[in-house]
């Protein structure tokens, strides 16, 4: 991914209002992010911890997606990211779900790391932990490959 300024990720959300985009904390270390090693930029709200804000290029433009996290997998013992297939032990992946652009309460979710750092969990520049990350017998490519068509299609479901 391309590095973003802070304008470009406020002029991309499709499921907020312009006002909400203003308002909305984007990371203050932009500048350094490991921008080659990520395929989209995903942070969580420090202030408000049940939202979430992602954003990719979809479709050759940028695209953010305000996200809520509204469950999370404290009591199971395992869970695993439906993005990157990455195994987390008790809060380390939650149901975060993104209202549909111009619908009436209309959303769609999927179970991701509570962290959104899926591409650094995928070249194991991150993991949970030794004992619980999946063992993957595909290349770091092909899970880049399958993360982001996983990633294309939950922003396909949001498209109007």
């Amino acid at each position: 991914m391309r590095a973003l300024t802070e304008s470009e990720i406020r002029a991309s959300f499709i499921n907020c209002t312009k006002g909400e985009a203003r308002r909305l904390p984007v990371p203050r270390d932009l500048a350094e992010r490991p921008w080659d090693d990520l395929d989209f930029l995903g942070w969580r709200d420090l202030g408000a911890p049940e939202r979430a804000y992602l954003v990719a290029d979809h479709g050759g433009r940028l695209v953010g997606v305000a996200l809520r996290l509204t469950a999370t997998n404290r009591g199971m013992r395992r869970s695993m990211c439906s993005l990157c297939l990455t195994t987390h032990t008790g809060d380390g992946v939650a149901l975060m779900t993104a209202r549909r652009p111009r619908s009436d309460g209309d959303s769609v979710g999927g179970y991701f790391c509570t962290d959104l750092a899926c591409s650094l969990h995928i070249r194991a520049h991150r993991n949970p932990s030794p004992d619980d990350h999946y063992k993957d017998p595909v290349t770091v490519e092909e899970k880049i490959t399958r993360t982001t068509g996983k990633l294309k299609a939950f922003l396909d479901q949001l498209q109007p």
